[in-house]
């Protein structure tokens, strides 16, 4: 077990989620990490009875957990996913704020750390990374069915080949290989001093998650990806956040009934992509130049069909 040297406040944005609340509270209150794990739950737009779960949580696992609520009921133009994850983190950059420079880790009310997950992430920032993205696995209790688990298979096997190629030509000496690409709100954590310098969690209606990173990226921030820093998510198909976590589902499930390969950009585009990031990272603030010139460049184009095992 580690030393307690990093404050931490995990941040979960629910709505309606009395039902998974209790899952992810009690992985938590597992964690290995020492002393009480700090969580700010973000509460809103709700009409179940999550508050009464969060109490009974609260009492069961008291010495483990010292949760804080926030409630918020955002108007109809504002009830996203962007105000959700904002309300939850802004409310545990607070209760953080007296203990020093923390880190927020978000995550979502439908996820299942391991019980290393603090741990490890604690580790990355040792090293001195800024973000520490999770990988996201499917819920072992939750199994997809054979077709969309085998085009789950081929799209990691796709991504893997990218990081390697990655990893040859522009290789980070805080994100190093073997390493995952995940980054989203359901395991993300950040030092408060990059939370604030960026302006915290922007006020979209889909894609918060994305733009956080790229908002403390084009700052200058290191993101890593540990290996050994992962999560376990639901592929439930009906989600609380539009563009999120059910969304990807919803589409992976359209694919494998359609039966065809999907297409995505080949190799040889990720290799002229890599080059181009070593060629601006050669600059002084090349780090960040490429944070903020990388959006606006044109899409890859779609051209090679995914390798799918029979």
């Amino acid at each position: 077990m580690v030393e307690p040297t990093i404050n931490f406040c995990v941040c979960v944005p629910a709505r309606n989620e009395a039902e998974r609340l209790p899952v992810l509270l009690a992985a938590l209150a597992a964690q290995d990490w020492p002393g009480p794990v700090m969580v700010s739950i973000g509460v809103n737009n709700t009409s179940d009875d999550s508050l009464d779960v969060i109490g009974r949580v609260q009492r069961q696992h008291g010495a483990r957990l010292d949760i804080a609520v926030v409630v918020a009921d955002f108007a109809p133009g504002l009830a996203h996913a962007g105000s959700a994850r904002k309300l939850a983190m802004d409310a545990g950059l607070a209760r953080i704020a007296m203990a020093g420079d923390g880190v927020l880790v978000s995550t979502d009310a439908d996820s299942r750390p391991p019980v290393d997950w603090l741990c490890n992430i604690a580790k990355a920032v040792d090293r001195g990374a800024d973000m520490v993205g999770g990988r996201i696995d499917i819920d072992s209790q939750e199994p997809l069915p054979p077709a969309v688990s085998a085009l789950r298979s081929a799209w990691d096997a796709y991504w893997a080949a990218v990081r390697a190629i990655e990893d040859a030509i522009d290789p980070l000496p805080w994100d190093l290989a073997p390493r995952h690409g995940d980054h989203t709100g359901a395991s993300l954590a950040i030092r408060a001093s990059v939370y604030r310098a960026c302006g915290g969690v922007p006020l979209l209606a889909t894609g918060e998650d994305r733009a956080l990173v790229t908002a403390a990226l084009a700052r200058g921030a290191r993101l890593a990806h540990p290996a050994d820093v992962r999560i376990s998510v639901s592929p439930r198909l009906e989600g609380r956040a539009e563009g999120g976590m059910a969304s990807a589902m919803q589409q992976l499930y359209r694919d494998a009934e359609d039966g065809s390969r999907p297409m995505a950009p080949a190799f040889d585009h990720w290799r002229e992509r890599a080059m181009w990031r070593r060629r601006l990272r050669a600059r002084a603030d090349g780090h960040a130049l490429i944070a903020r010139r990388e959006p606006l460049l044109p899409p890859m184009p779609h051209d090679m069909a995914l390798e799918i095992s029979a």
